[in-house]
Parts: structure tokens; sequence; C-alpha cells
């Protein structure tokens, strides 16, 4: 079993989906755990009290293309309508922005004709597939052009119109990108002075056709997706949609790349607006059916998958049933209350295409935080995909376990938040989830026992510092009657039972809170505390060498180890007299010296070196360090080309060398040792 909480890649969807593609379709760790409830207590250390410490021109005359599909400028400026995609990242350029406001589209293959009014009141005129302004100057009128009264006007200032083809023009003076220019000939630039390339003239004609034709734009798209450029492939469809929302096609494409770029939601949300399309479009019911067994949702994804004349994918077929079985099996399990089970059956259901199930992810929670791994099951809900159920159609009434979806993530949330001892974040997510489901009684039954034990810690606190240590117990203990299995509420009693002198009984907490939560360091700590209070040394010994380990630069801790480490020697007969608390690595220099160094009570680590050697630079400040970490433990150094004699006494010949002696005796000889191997021989022949 798998107890990862790594986000689930939806890579095997996006590949099946982009095979498919053709040109025709498409809570940072909380900074409130483990705090203490209340200011650190004197937890009855042998020395002293511990502590967690740790410039305007003239108007450009403009032709669309072919589709109908134009774009007006007036002599004060250039307008354009502007038509977003329905997510709001993109925009296109849209059909003509007419004088006045507004904007119209022209579909592919329709020919339109209108007019309105215009600059200096004489509207322009829209003609079949083209269409052309001229720029105004003063109150001469181009040809053509019809005057308020309604009657084609003609002035002696207007010339003959030419017989000449009409070719796009990307003159820059008083001619825009894409003007008509007479003669079919290539005219110089007004600007530049140069020659425009005639190609260029082509390329920009069909550049623009592809902008406003929603078909290119598809085909773009897919030839991007195809690549793997999900992002420029969905720019390509949201164009296309903005021009053509009414396309199905267009919409189950722009769901393939969501996908790809693991927006599952939006995905289902546009496989949803193409069925609603087009309710007998065959490509986006499998697509979303695919979507919806990655999710969870097998009873959605069967009506998709199972559409009347539509031949099931076997491969489809095949997860669906496996997903539907695990799910089945883990749903019989949860209520019986096997959670060895549950934690199998959900993470089968998850390997089976069931990946991108958040639902499925708070199932292995619940069962881990059942199992008291509280850690593993805060890490995998944090770690878990998100998607929000309430943006679908398809997904918004999901139940799991009898319980609206989104109102079981919370559920469980607030379970893992009241045993971390986060209670204000359980209260406030289990309303939460009570306001999605108000009728399901596993959600109302927790409602109320969060708000009980809560209610019960904080009276428990507030006795606490009043010193009403009794009833403080008391308090504790009527929190844990609703809530057995609540690490904090154990660790806080012990503190009670510490400071009443009931070591007895603070041991017992402490050893319920650690069963429930064994990474819990408060708890760690107090239980040390207890076993000094009662001479069981090793044990109080032990245990401040975990946390010394979790927390090395606490030195409350490091100083508590040193003195349960004394009194255990001390205990056990051993000579402590010469022992000190923060010492430094003494420095060796003769042989007899060297003898009663480590004849000494205690364990010593002996530093072979020489002042040159590049490894013994590198060894010796990490020496220093572990003087600090292991103050019960004498440090020391010999430089052998000051003091000879001691290493041809103690056969060194290699340099960094390093010795471990108990009591005289050499117990231990390591040769360039790395710092984890040192420390590791440390642990188990320094006490």
């Amino acid at each position: 079993m798998a107890d990862s909480g790594n986000l689930i890649s939806t890579t095997t969807l996006s590949d099946r989906l982009r095979n498919s593609l053709t040109c025709n379709t498409n809570d940072p760790a909380d900074k409130n755990t483990n705090k203490p409830d209340f200011r650190e207590l004197d937890l009855g250390s042998p020395v002293s009290p511990l502590r967690v410490g740790s410039g305007p021109g003239p108007a450009a005359s403009t032709s669309s293309s072919s589709s109908g599909s134009v774009s007006s400028r007036t002599g004060s400026g250039t307008r354009s309508g502007t038509v977003n995609n329905h997510s709001g990242e993109l925009s296109v350029e849209s059909s003509p922005t007419f004088p006045g406001g507004g904007s119209r589209t022209f579909k592919p293959g329709h020919n339109r004709s209108d007019s309105r009014g215009g600059t200096g009141g004489c509207p322009t005129i829209y003609s079949g597939g083209s269409s052309a302004t001229s720029p105004v100057a003063g109150n001469v009128l181009p040809a053509g052009n019809i005057c308020p009264s309604g009657k084609v006007v003609k002035t002696g200032m207007m010339t003959s119109r030419s017989s000449k083809t009409e070719v796009l023009g990307l003159g820059t003076g008083n001619y825009g990108h894409g003007s008509i220019m007479r003669g079919g000939s290539v005219t110089k630039s007004a600007v530049h002075g140069g020659e425009t390339n005639f190609s260029t003239v082509l390329n920009s004609s069909s550049s623009r056709r592809s902008s406003l034709d929603p078909e290119e734009l598809k085909k773009l798209g897919n030839e991007q997706y195809k690549k793997g450029n999900f992002a420029e492939a969905l720019n390509y469809y949201d164009r296309a949609i903005a021009i053509s929302p009414e396309n199905a096609a267009y919409r189950c494409n722009r769901s393939a790349a969501l996908v790809s770029l693991n927006r599952l939601s939006d995905a289902v949300k546009e496989c949803d607006e193409a069925i609603k399309l087009d309710s007998g479009y065959m490509r986006v019911h499998h697509r979303l059916g695919s979507l919806l067994i990655s999710l969870g949702q097998v009873e959605n994804a069967r009506k998709h998958l199972c559409f009347p004349g539509h031949q099931l994918d076997p491969n489809e077929l095949r997860k669906l049933q496996a997903v539907e079985k695990h799910l089945s099996k883990c749903t019989d399990l949860r209520r019986v209350r096997d959670w060895s089970g549950v934690l199998r059956e959900s993470d089968a259901a998850i390997a089976s295409g069931a990946d991108a199930c958040s639902q499925l992810f708070a199932c292995k929670s619940e069962a881990l935080l059942k199992l008291r791994q509280l850690e593993e099951a805060d890490l995998n809900l944090s770690n878990a995909p998100k998607f929000e159920t309430s943006c679908s159609d398809s997904s918004s009434q999901t139940k799991f376990f009898g319980m609206l979806s989104e109102a079981y993530i919370l559920f469980v949330r607030a379970q893992i938040d009241m045993a971390l001892g986060r209670f204000e974040n359980a209260i406030s997510t289990i309303e939460k989830s009570g306001r999605i489901d108000p009728r399901n009684v596993e959600v109302a039954v927790l409602l109320q026992n969060v708000r009980s034990v809560s209610r019960a810690r904080a009276r428990g606190n507030d006795l606490f510092k009043s010193e009403r240590l009794t009833e403080a117990c008391s308090a504790y203990g009527e929190g844990l009657r609703l809530d057995p299995s609540n690490p904090v509420l154990h660790c806080n009693r012990a503190a009670c039972w510490f400071k009443l002198g009931q070591f007895e009984r603070s041991l017992d907490d402490c050893n319920q809170a650690l069963l429930i939560h064994p990474n819990y360091t408060k708890a760690l700590l107090r239980r040390a505390a207890t076993f000094s209070k009662l001479d069981r040394w090793a044990e109080s010994v032990k245990d401040y060498e975990v946390l010394r380990r979790e927390l090395p630069n606490n030195n409350d801790i490091a100083e508590s180890l040193f003195h349960a480490q004394v009194a255990l020697k001390k205990s056990r007969g051993e000579d402590v007299n010469n022992m000190k608390f923060g010492g430094e690595v003494e420095r060796i220099t003769g042989l007899d010296q060297f003898k009663a160094a480590v004849a000494s009570s205690g364990a010593s680590v002996v530093l072979y070196k020489t002042s040159s050697d590049l490894q013994c630079k590198k060894i010796s400040p990490f020496l220093d360090t572990l003087c600090a970490r292991y103050p019960s433990i004498n440090f020391l150094k010999v430089d052998l080309k000051e003091s000879p004699e001691i290493g041809s006494a103690e056969n060194v010949t290699v340099v960094p060398t390093i010795k471990i002696y108990k009591k005289g005796n050499r117990v231990k000889e390591m040769v360039c040792p790395s710092p984890e191997v040192l420390e590791s021989s440390l642990r188990h022949y320094g006490f």
C-alpha cells in the first residue's frame, strides 16, 4: 500500500485524449500544530524547567476577407470590438465595431450588408463579402457615398472609378494595413518608400482570414495539442469559441486541452456545455465519462460511457468496473470500521483509475487517522487533488458514503484538525460541512461532538491557569469521554497530574497520547520529565535522546538530557564527579594527560589529527557540534605532529582517526568516518 500523499497526475488520461483528437473534433503546514495550549509548565526537570524552544494621422481604410467579417475605421481613429472567451483569459478581434457602439459577428459563408451613420454624417457602405471606407477630408465626399438625403452624390473632386482589380496594400501612410488599392500593381509605401512584397500581401490576407475563421483556429489548436503545447492549443480553442460559441466540437477540444493542463474542474464544465449544445455528440460523452472515472464518479461516468447508440470502449469499461468494485468494498469496510481494509481498497481504487478523486484521498486520510498515523493522514489530505464539485452539473450532487462529496472532505478534515489540536479550525470546517449537507447524520453527530470537546478543553485550560488542577482534570476527562482518542486532551490532563504530584497517572496519560500520536513532541517531553520524577532514568534518557535529535538546537533539552545521563550513571555506581555540562573539545598534548582523560568515567571520543590535513579540517568542526549535542561524553583531540608519542602508543598511522574509549579501554575505531557513522557510533557506545 502506498501511503504517499503526492498529487496524482492525469498523464494517462491526457495521453488518451491526445490520441483521440482529430482535426474534426474536439492548509503551508499549520503553524499552530502542537503549539502549547497554555504557557509551558515546570515539568519537573532535575535542574530547571523545560521549554520547547525551538500622432494620430488620417484614418486608415480597411477591407475584410471574403468571410463577410468587417472591421471599420473612422476618421477619428480605430475602433474594433473585442469578444472575450468564457474563461476571461484571452480576447480576440471581433467582427466590426460600428460607429455609435456595438459589434456584429458574421458567420462564415454569409454575406451581409449594412449601413449606419458614419463620420461626418455619411454612412459607410458594406456590400457582399468585402467592404471599404475611404478617408474623409474636410467636406470632400468619396465617390459612391450616400449623403443624408439618401442620394448618391458626385462632386467635381471625384475621380472616375477604375476598372482595374483591387489588391490588399500594406502602405502605412493614408492607407492602413490591408487597405484596398487600385490598379492591381504593387505600389510604393508612402512612408518607407520601398516596394511592397506581393507574397507579404497574400500572407497578411491569409493571416487575417485565419484570425476570424474558427475552423482555421481549431486546426491550429489541434496542431499545437499534438505537439504537446497545451496552453497554446487552449488559446486557439478559446478564440474559436469566442467567434462561434455554439459549436460543441470546439468545446470538446477545449476540454481535452484543459485535462492536459490538469484543470479538471474546467474540463468537466466544458464537456457539460458541449452536451448542452449537442446532446448526441458521442465523443464528448466518451470524454466526460473517462474524466468522471478519474474523478471517482462512477455512476455519472456510466451514464455517459453507456450512452444509447454509442459503442463502449472495452478498456474504459474494465476501468469503470474495477473502480466500482474497490469503491463498493471501501464502503462496506468503512461501515464495519475495518480501517486497514479501507486503506487497502482506497489505494486500489486510486491505482485502478480514480487517480484524481479527492474523496478517495479523503477516505484514505480517514483510515490513516483511525490507524493512528496522524501526520500521514494530514499530509495525504493536504496533497489531495482539488476539484470544485459546485462548478459542474455532472458532479454537484455526487455522494460519497451517503454524504455529499464536498461535505465528506470537510468531514475528514475536521477530524484531523481535532486530533492535532486545531480546535478552532475543526469547528469552522465541520460547520461548513453541515451547511453543505445539513441532513447527514454523521456530519451532525461530529458537529455536536466537536463543539462539546472544544468547550471542555477551553474550560480545562482556564481552570489550569487558575491552578484549580483537580477541576481541570475533570474538565479534560469530560472531553475525553466524548473523544477518547484525542491526544491533546490526554497530554493536557497529564500536565495536571504532574503538577498534583500524581506521576503514575501523568505517565499513563502521556503513554495514551503517544500511542495515538507517536510523534507528539510535547507529550514525549512531558513523559521524559515524568520518568525523571519516578527515577526511571534509562527511560528518561531514551526520551530525551529522541527529543535531542528532533530539536538539536534546544539548549533546555540538551541540559535535561545531560542531567538525566548523570543521574543514570550515578544510579549505576559510576563516578560522575568530573562530568560537566557544556564543555569543549579538550586538547591533549602529553601521554600522561591522554591516559588520565580516557580513563575517566563515561565515554571518551578522541580525534587523532594533523593541522595540515584537509580531511581533519573538515571533521574538526563536526566534533565541536557533537560536543554540544552530547554533553556527557568527553571529546578530546590529539595533534600527532605535536604529540607523536601518543600516536605511537595507540598505533595510529592514518589521519583522521577517531577512537571511542570507556574507562581506558578502546571500544571502537574509525578511519575517516562520515558524520553519520560517527554520530551513530556515539549513540551506540556513549551510555
